[in-house]
């Protein structure tokens, strides 16, 4: 593992052991519009700071909250991060378990040389570096083992199904079944144990970059207005026709 990761786990300990000690009342306070779309909370300040603390000095820093964060030393390396430091933060704040955070290292041609997604509700973690396979593993622990795969799964995970009632129709028709988290980045990294991974809505960098780059094995079909990742290609194909059609 190099020392990049390294500071990717110590930095998800540190914000996963603030959550333990109690979510503080100033999280929930809303902020300004970030420069993902979404008005950021104090809980996504919170963590981008543990990002930058950690991270600064491997390169240049883009968030979903605060936008490009440059580290003028690095810029010439062409190195990028892209980060989004609370992954389903809706959820955070509701206290409902299924959150975490998204990092990416990007070099100057845009591929991604190593990403990191962790499940902070239950500390759940995955990584993958070059052309090595991905690894889970789980917070606080050195132990490390190639994710978990359910060979026939039953459901897919269809994120912002709430926005797209015909295709929800389709998908009943077609005898797809989902359920609708609300963490992009964390659903990826569950796809080798789901049956389809579904997004409908913009794409948006911070949202799947490091997520995309846990699936390079699957089959992964990205345009401006969804992505469909699936270990079947028949799947996949079946899921991007219902989309065309909606």
């Amino acid at each position: 593992m190099n020392r990049f990761l390294k500071a990717c786990i110590q930095a998800n300990e540190e914000i996963k052991r603030s959550l333990q000690s109690g979510f503080k009342d100033s999280w929930f306070e809303k902020t300004q519009r970030g420069a993902g779309g979404d008005i950021s909370s104090r809980l996504d300040l919170f963590a981008e700071s543990i990002f930058i603390k950690h991270l600064h000095t491997f390169g240049t820093i883009e968030s979903e909250e605060s936008g490009l964060i440059c580290n003028k030393v690095l810029d010439q390396n062409g190195a990028k991060i892209i980060i989004d430091p609370i992954d389903g933060s809706s959820n955070a704040l509701s206290f409902f378990p299924y959150y975490g955070t998204s990092v990416a290292r990007v070099n100057a041609q845009g591929i991604t040389s190593d990403a990191v997604v962790c499940n902070l509700s239950n500390g759940d973690i995955f990584f993958k570096t070059g052309h090595h396979k991905t690894q889970q593993g789980t917070l606080f622990s050195s132990h490390f083992h190639d994710p978990y795969d359910v060979p026939d799964a039953k459901i897919g995970l269809f994120e912002k199904a709430y926005a797209h009632p015909k295709l929800v129709k389709s998908l009943a028709k077609a005898h797809l079944k989902f359920r609708a988290p609300g963490a992009i980045a964390l659903s990826l990294a569950y796809a080798h144990t789901v049956k389809y991974v579904l997004y409908v809505g913009n794409y948006r960098s911070y949202d799947f970059t490091a997520g995309l780059a846990l699936c390079d094995r699957f089959e992964v079909i990205v345009e401006e207005d969804y992505v469909i990742v699936s270990k079947e290609k028949k799947i996949a194909h079946q899921l991007e026709q219902l989309v065309q059609s909606k």
